[in-house]
Formats: structure tokens, C-alpha cells, sequence
């Protein structure tokens, strides 16, 4: 019998790094992988098994689908599962939920990120709905007016065009005016070491790890979705920063950037780790790039935030790196 309690952060880390590997030896016909198909170590099947039991269809989905290597099935029951149900939950007509946009938490902004991640379908029409009022936000005269450039460079909280350039990539709206406008822009704003920032005093020499992740993600996306290639290459301009540093090691010392970096939490909202870091890079294609060994080690992090809980104020301590003062700022 598997334990109940989750197995340790560092095994899904293996299970994720060895899947591809096992799954192309036992990739069901139909889709339907089995735990006892891939030649696991023990940890590994334990991991897996206790995702498979999951009370989330998305998880239990997602597990096959990644893990195992079977193909998604659009009758997983994604849409009824509870996590998904309550991130849908009080949407009104408009399709926003009450709030604004980008409204900590609560927000569509966030709500729409999180669904795509447990692969709610492409053109679901609640999801699409909510991308409407995100899309209506970031492209408003008055939004983009407000933005500012200092010393030639844009100083912009990315991770926004990049989560929702993403979102809109995954649901089937990237043919959107709009959303080709938020791609255009993250080319033209990104930084001369290929990243983004939206601190006005930074020198320009370093962007912001948190800001660049998931515009990195997002034009990606885009490229899966459009074929852009200008956004691929912005794309992969990021991935080579990251692997640059090694994921999370400063360039001359080779010291931990943040430790906060190594405090793993879900949902990420706009926060760098160790671990989301790996899952961004492992979608463009370069986690098997040796310059992200050290970071996907067992002993990269131990230290882990609260499921949903937000990072205290001493995790967020100022770099060249990171977005923002020494104590939490308001985005």
C-alpha cells in the first residue's frame, strides 16, 4: 500500500527527468500507461502511484500523459474536477470573477494560468471568456501608457504578457489581434542579455529572473501555436540566461543567486524557483542541456513554501536578479 502523504519534492524531479527515456520503451497503444510499464526505482513508482490516486482528473491526466507517456484523453474529466471547478467557480457573465484582472489571487490573470497548467482544453468557452477580460486589460491604451523606458531599455513586469501570451497560446487564441500584439511586444522589450525588468533602477546589466520566466514560456507558446520563429528565437535567448547561470548560480562566484530560488511552492503566480525553472526549460527543450544537472538535484533545495501560501518577506531579499526592493512590493 502507498503512503498517503506525498512523496519527497526531489523524486518527481527524477520521475520528470527519466520519463521520456522509459515511456518511448512502453508507451501504451491507446494511451493508457501503467506505473509497473517504465523501468522505475522504487521512489519513482511510489511518486507516480500516489499521483495516479490523485481526487483531481487533471493530475491523474497530466501523470499519464507526462510521466508515462500515454496520450491525453479528452474524456479525463478534466472540467469536473475540483480544482478546476473552484478556479471557475463565480465567473459572471463578462467572464471576469468580480475583481480585476490581475487582483491577488483572485483574478482571472491567475485563475486562467493555473487551468491551463492541469490542461483545460483548448476553446473552453468559460477559459476563453476569462482570457477576454485579461486580453482587454493588458492591451488598453491606458495599461500600456503607463509603461516606461529608462536609458533605452522597457521596464516592464513581463511575467503579465508572458503568462497570458501562454494562456491564449494553449486555449487557441493566438490568431488573436491582441495576443500577437503581446508577442510583438515582448520581442521588442526584451533585454540586451535576454531577459526582462521591470525595476527602474536596475543598471540594465542583469534582468529579472521573475519577470523573464514566463515571457520566456510564453513566447514559446506562441511559437508552438503561430510558428513565429522571431518569438522562438526571444524564447530561446532567455533559455541560454537561465543555462548561463546554471539555473540559479551567479556568473563570477558561482554562489546561489537567491535562496529563495530553492523554496519550492505551487502555484508559482509570478516567482521564480528552482523547480518551475526546470519545468519552463523542460517545455523548450533544453532541461537535458548539462548546465541544469546541478538544479535538478535532490539537494538543490530543501526548503519548500506552503501550497498557495505566499513567500515571507525575508525570501525576497533584493539582487540584481530579482524584481523589486527588500521587502515585497506591490505589482
Amino acid at each position: 500500500m502507498y503512503p498517503a502523504a506525498p512523496p519527497s519534492s526531489h523524486v518527481f524531479l527524477g520521475a520528470s527527468r527519466r520519463w521520456q527515456a522509459a515511456a518511448c520503451h512502453n508507451r501504451p497503444e491507446h494511451g493508457r500507461a501503467d506505473v509497473a510499464d517504465g523501468d522505475w526505482d522504487e521512489a519513482t513508482r511510489r511518486a507516480i502511484a500516489w499521483l495516479l490516486e490523485s481526487e483531481e482528473p487533471a493530475i491523474r491526466s497530466l501523470t499519464r500523459r507526462d510521466l508515462l507517456g500515454g496520450r491525453a484523453d479528452p474524456d479525463d474529466g478534466i472540467l469536473a474536477g475540483p480544482k478546476v471547478t473552484a478556479l471557475l467557480g463565480g465567473q459572471r457573465p463578462d467572464g471576469a470573477f468580480g475583481v480585476h484582472p490581475y487582483s491577488k489571487w483572485r483574478g482571472a490573470h491567475w485563475r486562467l494560468v493555473s487551468l491551463v497548467e492541469l490542461g483545460v482544453p483548448a476553446h473552453e468557452p468559460r477559459s476563453t471568456r476569462a482570457a477576454d477580460t485579461v486580453l482587454a486589460w493588458l492591451t488598453s491604451e491606458g495599461h500600456r501608457s503607463r509603461i516606461t523606458t529608462v536609458d533605452g531599455l522597457v521596464r516592464r513586469c513581463a511575467s503579465q504578457e508572458g503568462n497570458v501570451l501562454a494562456v491564449c497560446s494553449r486555449l487557441g487564441l493566438a490568431e488573436d489581434d491582441r495576443v500577437g500584439l503581446l508577442a510583438d511586444s515582448l520581442i521588442d522589450w526584451q533585454w540586451p542579455d535576454g531577459g526582462w525588468n521591470c525595476d527602474i533602477a536596475a543598471s540594465g546589466r542583469r534582468s529579472s529572473f521573475h519577470e523573464s520566466l514566463p515571457a520566456m514560456w510564453g513566447l514559446f507558446e506562441y511559437w508552438l501555436a503561430t510558428g513565429d520563429e522571431r518569438a522562438k528565437a526571444a524564447a530561446m535567448r532567455t533559455a541560454e540566461l537561465l543555462l548561463e547561470h546554471r539555473v540559479y548560480h551567479s556568473l563570477h562566484a558561482g554562489a546561489v543567486i537567491n535562496r529563495a530560488w530553492l523554496a519550492l511552492h505551487y502555484p508559482p503566480y509570478w516567482h521564480y524557483d528552482v523547480l518551475q525553472a526546470l519545468l519552463v526549460l523542460s517545455r523548450v527543450g533544453v532541461a537535458g542541456d548539462p548546465r541544469c544537472r546541478g538544479a535538478a538535484s535532490p539537494t538543490a533545495g530543501g526548503a519548500r513554501a506552503p501550497i498557495g501560501g505566499s513567500r515571507p518577506a525575508r525570501m525576497l531579499a533584493r539582487s540584481r536578479w530579482s524584481t523589486g526592493a527588500a521587502r515585497p512590493r506591490t505589482r
